[in-house]
């Protein structure tokens, strides 16, 4: 079994308020979950109302399989018109890590 994440950190342009962020940051996040069947959730940045981390994860039981699955993540959020996709860190845990 392999074990896979994404740390995606977004910058939106034009927003004011935290209500406006979550209203972006939602369809997003619902998004993945829908499209790509992982895990995902605002993981940081929660009290900036310009920027948010948005954590992504995904389990099965060959690698690459993980790693395509969170690179068409990646590449989702970084196709997105409201916001910048300013860096993305992956990690994968298989079964010989500790």
């Amino acid at each position: 079994m392999y074990v896979g994440a994404v740390e995606l950190d977004v910058l939106f342009g034009d927003v004011h308020s935290l209500k406006q962020k979550r209203s972006l940051v939602r369809p997003v996040i619902a998004e993945l979950r829908r499209r790509f069947e992982v895990v995902a959730a605002e993981a940081g940045h929660v009290e900036l109302h310009r920027r948010s981390l948005i954590g992504v994860a995904a389990i099965a039981a060959d690698a690459g399989h993980v790693r395509e699955v969170l690179d068409a993540c990646e590449r989702m959020v970084a196709g997105r018109p409201e916001l910048d996709l300013l860096s993305a860190r992956h990690r994968i845990l298989g079964p010989d890590d500790d």
